[in-house]
């Protein structure tokens, strides 16, 4: 993973709006729905949005800077020259769990506001909650995830700042600024107490085509001219594919028109698609339509 400032193309002193700004473009360039034709786009998103990942959250930025954590968000260890540890690469090398939607209410019963909706499954803890000598501290983590990612069922490897590697299932309907408590993997627990959980903070990432308005969203679409006086049929992007839209004619720029159900999902139900018309003109001057402009201000005008 190369420097994460030089991934985004931004110096070490860019401020927080040139650094979203910078991912924006970025994600609109290597998106893999706009650049089908790069064989690297997917590999160049996923990259510009790790780097995302590290210098849009302040504490991972400034550990960056002082080269506690590297470029993938994992610490850098030092004063322990004689201790190595293993990254082999294997799948056994990493744990995988999940987490869903919790039951009991908003917090899930346990009056948590962590936790809120969504909740874990860990296998293979013998023992957990045997006595609580001194359970260990909590850790905090941020992870970054797309739109689209947030409307499906997407799978995210996540790195602790204790170097662990976990698999974390992201539920649809995951919403901006969640907060998920995941047990046991926080610090170590002493006296052979019970370690502290990760705290999972959920940030959607700006969107090239679209933005969130709860579980809705809106998108800007351009319409010709000779579209929005006549009428026709667009095709609208989506998080899940481009649709069709009929536009009636003699339409004007700025008027919206609401697709259901291709927003976020939601708790109750799933948000909507907002589409609003940018009448575009021509590139260049068209005689015919600056001959029709002045006949009709002098009609106008008379």
């Amino acid at each position: 993973m190369r420097d994460p400032y030089e991934v985004l193309g931004v110096p070490r002193t860019a401020s927080e709006a040139e650094i979203k700004k910078a991912f924006r473009r970025l994600a609109k360039e290597h998106h893999p729905d706009r650049a089908s034709g790069d064989p690297k786009a997917k590999d160049k998103f996923a990259e510009a949005n790790q780097a995302y990942e590290i210098l849009s959250d302040a504490g991972k930025r400034a550990q960056f800077d002082r080269g506690e954590i590297d470029a993938e968000g994992k610490p850098r260890f030092q004063g322990f020259e004689g201790f190595t540890r293993s990254s082999g690469g294997r799948e056994s090398d990493f744990e995988s769990f999940s987490f869903g939607f919790g039951a009991g209410g908003p917090f899930g019963g346990r009056g948590r506001p962590e936790e809120d909706i969504l909740s874990h499954i860990f296998g293979g803890r013998s023992g957990a909650g045997r006595g609580r000598p001194a359970k260990g501290d909590d850790v905090s983590v941020t992870l970054t995830v797309t739109l689209e990612e947030a409307a499906s069922e997407a799978k995210r490897r996540v790195t602790l700042p204790s170097g662990r590697d976990v698999d974390v299932m992201i539920p649809r309907g995951v919403a901006d600024g969640q907060v998920v408590r995941l047990r046991g993997l926080g610090h170590e627990g002493a006296r052979g107490g019970e370690p502290g959980d990760a705290l999972l903070t959920i940030k959607l990432a700006p969107h090239a085509q679209f933005t969130v308005e709860g579980v809705d969203l809106r998108h800007r679409l351009p319409v010709p001219l000779e579209d929005a006086v006549l009428g026709a049929t667009l095709r609208v992007p989506t998080l899940t594919g481009a649709v069709e839209m009929r536009i009636p004619p003699m339409t004007s720029s700025g008027r919206t028109f609401r697709l259901r159900g291709k927003g976020l999902p939601g708790k109750a139900a799933t948000g909507d698609l907002l589409v609003t018309t940018e009448i575009t003109l021509p590139a260049e001057p068209d005689e015919m339509l600056l001959d029709f402009a002045r006949k009709r201000r002098a009609v106008d005008a008379n």
